[in-house]
């Protein structure tokens, strides 16, 4: 089992930066997929950007070249730098991991980009 805490959320204006954190309650050494997913109002949840143990990322076409994921394996942190940011980026980020099988999901934090 691990617990994911998101933090660095908040309100921006189009075209800011926000840099969200994710904190792991156990070491990310070995956790191979971690990623970030998004959930605006009355949508369904999106995968936004994942990253492996390898530091091999992936992202969804609508991010590409604003946000970056990575990894801190010291601190058990994943990242996600959002630069350019738009209004239509307004969401729930949720941080995500895969381990034997289960999904394990933070709590969420709250971004919103005004126009």
């Amino acid at each position: 089992q691990v617990q994911l805490v998101e933090s660095g959320g908040g309100l921006v204006q189009a075209g800011g930066s926000l840099r969200l954190s994710c904190a792991a309650s156990k070491s990310i050494f070995s956790i191979n997929a971690m990623g970030w997913y998004r959930q605006a109002p009355g949508n369904q949840r999106w995968l936004v950007a994942t990253i492996t143990s390898g530091g091999t990322t992936n992202y969804a076409d609508s991010v590409k070249g604003r946000f970056t994921i990575s990894r801190d394996n010291t601190k058990n942190t994943v990242y996600l730098q959002m630069n350019s940011l738009k209004p239509e980026d307004t969401a729930v980020y949720y941080c995500y991991t895969l381990i034997g099988g289960y999904d394990y999901w933070g709590q969420g934090t709250q971004v919103t980009v005004s126009s």
